[in-house]
């Protein structure tokens, strides 16, 4: 299980993030952070049986950066890579509309840079999914987490609904991508 937080004092835009997150993803719940620190995060975490943390904090008004976490024995761990935030458009963004998603899968394009394949597959360790060419998650999942370059060659993370390839959200634009964590 994976436990889901925001910032200590996140925008309607973070939250309804997080609340797409939720729909989106499988085996995930979100709390409310209010004034816990991330040690009372980690507690929270043990108490629902979660054994990783996605924190979304703010920056200028609206989702700066995504912080992935291990608990272990010595406490919170962060795993790579630090995600920085340059846009993300949320599902009521989109016109397809759909329901919670029991199924994903992370999927990318063939000729994709070695960046974003080594995003999809850390993303599809962290969030325990398998990861696929499209083509054979066509037919055996509901909606697929899809890494790719944008227009302006940064990297994307969208939601899509699978066989038909509509994008569902929500989607998010990274500007800068950090593989040393520090501890």
């Amino acid at each position: 299980m994976i436990l889901l937080t925001t910032s200590r004092r996140p925008t309607r835009r973070i939250r309804t993030l997080c609340h797409d997150f939720v729909r989106s993803v499988p085996n995930i719940v979100r709390i409310n952070r209010g004034k816990l620190n991330l040690d009372g995060i980690a507690e929270r975490a043990v108490e629902l049986n979660a054994n990783r943390i996605v924190v979304i904090d703010r920056w200028k008004a609206g989702p700066g950066k995504v912080k992935l976490f291990r608990i272990e024995q010595t406490g919170l761990v962060p795993v790579p890579p630090l995600m920085y935030v340059a846009g993300v458009r949320l599902r009521r963004e989109f016109e397809a509309k759909t329901k919670q998603v029991r199924s994903l899968v992370v999927t990318m394009e063939p000729e994709n840079p070695t960046e974003t394949v080594r995003i999809a597959e850390q993303l599809s360790d962290f969030l325990n999914l398998p990861r696929l060419p499209i083509d054979e998650a066509l037919t055996k999942y509901q909606a697929s987490m899809h890494v790719s370059l944008d227009a302006s060659r940064r990297i994307q993370i969208t939601f899509m609904f699978l066989p038909q390839m509509v994008e569902i959200g929500p989607r998010i634009t990274l500007s800068k991508v950090i593989w040393e964590v520090p501890p």
